[in-house]
């Protein structure tokens, strides 16, 4: 696969940990030059470490994605120094676990603006570029919570809802373009989010390199495979149990 990857450039946000850092490290190994955002830049210059450490090449740009002047800036950070965005990975996320009725409106607009708006900036910061380069992967990391109605997690559910939605427009809108979107929809992944959560049977988790290993897949079919999405990835074992 490496062959096919070698030499483009990715840009991933929320790189600093968990999926993203996960997605940076294998991207790196496949020769992909990877941007790397986020809000933590000591955990964006872990990342970057462990990139190094598979000879890959890394940018770090801290950055809020929920701030349209830091989607500018890690975009422009990317096609400066690679000159090209061939891959946009949209992971970002924050987790807000209450019910609507409980949920304060500053909780709503802060999941909202991390999950939903931060990916549509990026997309649309990325798209002309892409547009003009007629080829580009744009790939949203959603979630089981995207797909299903789980009580108690109305407003991180809503906004990977609406992820997977914008998902298939931009599909349908660039398509014509040579660009294709795929969203994932992880159930429980091992990460600073997971870690503690009570009941939580980290063993049976998925791990980030499942993610990787997933995206990695999908970046390397034939320009004219169009995989359906949302794509969903399990545990064969319910971690909760």
């Amino acid at each position: 696969m490496k062959a096919q990857l070698e030499g483009k450039a990715a840009l991933i946000t929320g790189g600093g940990s968990g999926i993203g850092r996960g997605l940076a490290v294998a991207l790196a190994r496949e020769g992909v030059r990877v941007v790397i955002c986020g809000r933590r830049e000591h955990k964006l210059n872990e990342t970057a470490q462990w990139v190094r450490d598979t000879s890959g090449e890394v940018v770090v740009v801290p950055a809020d994605i929920s701030k349209e002047k830091d989607v500018e800036k890690a975009v422009r950070a990317t096609i400066n120094r690679f000159g090209r965005i061939d891959i946009l990975i949209n992971n970002a996320g924050v987790y807000a676990g209450t019910s609507i009725n409980e949920l304060h409106p500053d909780d709503w607009d802060q999941v909202m603006a991390t999950n939903l708006r931060g990916p549509f900036l990026t997309t649309r910061y990325v798209l002309p570029l892409m547009r003009k380069q007629r080829s580009g992967h744009i790939i949203n990391i959603s979630s089981e919570s995207g797909l299903e109605y789980y009580q108690g997690d109305g407003g991180y559910g809503l906004s990977k809802h609406a992820l997977n939605d914008l998902g298939e427009y931009t599909q349908r809108e660039n398509q014509d373009y040579n660009i294709r979107v795929n969203t994932i929809c992880p159930g429980m992944v091992v990460s600073e989010m997971s870690e503690n959560e009570p009941g939580l049977n980290l063993e049976k988790c998925l791990v980030p390199e499942d993610i990787a290993d997933l995206v990695i897949w999908l970046l390397t079919r034939r320009e004219n495979i169009k995989i359906g999405t949302p794509i969903l990835i399990q545990t064969m074992l319910n971690p909760w149990e």
